[in-house]
């Protein structure tokens, strides 16, 4: 059922033939029960800290948190981390337990665990220990609080989103009551740092049941990015649009590929279009909401501390995505000088999920996506120009021609001439064409 890894089973026999309890604990036995190897195995035991250390006297420890009970070993270069038995106290910040009581009990530190298939611990000896039903849970495809769901979501409000990624990534469905107290308690998270909550959400939105996820806890999204409340329930006329702005959101970020700043682009994309909204001839229209979108995409992510890659990603990408696909050979070569080659890629994702989401009948966009993958390829091997570090002159050659404030213009401007002609793209064409332009100038 667990198959354990040379180093784990190591620590495990060190531990017991040194008189301590010990047992793999949480998401490695929950992702062994499902086929599905474990990416961090987590060890838990009766021996205090103080105790892991001396057992493992030879090897380099790391009190990672020892007031907590955990310290970290590293075996064969990697590090496990080892954690006492533990019994929380009160968490006043919602997040932490503001002290603990060492067991000696594997009982009391399941008991403390967040879900079911999560407080589940194993050892060769014992084998699995499963006291609130985890494997049973695992076999019904249901998430469900260990005790009290209000208890557990009080204790550490982040296990709020960590619901909502174990059902979105592992494609479970939310037992009733754990489900209803997750959306009665939502306002806690407005105690937890934003950097825990963009990493759930990054994790969270790469799921299959993301679809689902998102639909049902809508609001408990809106508590974090209020600004998404807008887009509930917002109706959008005309026979292109299949759903209100929520739903089409919710399916394009289902429908484009399990890429985390895909879909974030994707849950973000349509953030300007409520306030931009406007009815023509009994449809609607939402001018410049790519663009508005882009910036509160922009405010959202800097409030939720997101990296600066990914701010600057993904709002680029939301403030583009109503571009439509390129249907000629030019209009390509000029996405590519605009977007740059990896979004231009992502755009035309984001172009078919887009897409996805309308109406019957509006959805396929498959020939123009033949077309524009096949010529941005074709324009790559030929080495055709694109962006002015393509070109065969460089701003030094034409200070002969052109006063120095106005080399970065005309530079454009002989982008824009090799675009259409990639054949001009020579040192003598490009200079004779400065030469013009510098000249046309100075004419007036």
């Amino acid at each position: 059922m667990v198959s354990l890894p040379e180093n784990i089973s190591d620590i495990l026999n060190k531990l017991s033939s040194n008189g301590f309890k010990a047992y793999v604990v949480g998401g490695c036995v929950r992702d062994s029960i499902m086929d599905v190897a474990p990416h961090d195995w987590d060890i838990t035991t009766d021996a205090l800290p103080d105790e892991i250390k001396t057992v493992f006297s030879n090897f380099k420890t790391v009190d990672t948190g020892i007031k907590h009970g955990t310290v970290t070993v590293i075996s064969n270069g990697g590090p496990v981390e080892i954690t006492t038995f533990r019994i929380d106290g009160n968490y006043s910040d919602n997040r932490h337990p503001d002290s603990v009581i060492f067991s000696k009990s594997i009982e009391d530190d399941l008991a403390r665990r967040d879900f079911t298939v999560n407080a589940m611990a194993y050892n060769p000896k014992d084998g699995l220990i499963d006291i609130f039903g985890g494997t049973e849970d695992i076999k019904k495809k249901v998430l469900r609080c260990v005790g009290n769901p209000d208890e557990r979501f009080n204790e550490d409000a982040l296990r709020i989103l960590r619901a909502l990624r174990f059902s979105s990534v592992l494609d479970f469905d939310i037992e009733r009551y754990t489900s209803d107290s997750i959306v009665l308690n939502e306002n806690l998270l407005a105690k937890i740092a934003p950097e825990r909550i963009n990493s759930e959400l990054l994790k969270l939105l790469t799921g299959d049941n993301v679809f689902n996820v998102l639909m049902r806890y809508r609001s408990v999204f809106a508590s974090f990015i209020p600004e998404i409340s807008f887009e509930f329930d917002f109706k959008q006329f005309g026979k292109k649009h299949g759903y209100d702005v929520w739903e089409h959101t919710c399916h394009t970020v289902s429908n484009i590929e399990n890429d985390p700043i895909l879909r974030l682009t994707m849950l973000l994309h349509d953030i300007g279009k409520p306030a931009t909204h406007e009815i023509v001839d009994g449809a609607s229209t939402f001018k410049n909401h790519a663009a508005v979108g882009g910036v509160i995409a922009e405010n959202i992510m800097r409030r939720l501390h997101f990296s600066n890659e990914y701010i600057k990603t993904v709002s680029f990408l939301v403030s583009v995505h109503d571009r439509e696909v390129p249907e000629t050979r030019v209009q390509v070569k000029e996405y590519i000088r605009d977007l740059g080659e990896e979004n231009f890629i992502r755009l035309m994702k984001i172009r078919r999920a887009d897409k996805s989401a309308l109406a019957l009948g509006f959805r396929d966009i498959s020939d123009k996506l033949v077309f524009a993958y096949g010529t941005f390829d074709d324009i790559l091997n030929k080495g055709e120009p694109c962006t002015i570090g393509q070109l065969a002159v460089r701003g030094g050659d034409l200070k002969k021609y052109i006063p120095e404030r106005e080399i970065g213009g005309v530079l454009n401007s002989l982008l824009d001439v090799v675009i259409k002609e990639p054949e001009m793209n020579t040192k003598e064409e490009l200079i004779k064409i400065a030469a013009l332009i510098g000249k046309s100038d100075f004419l007036g």
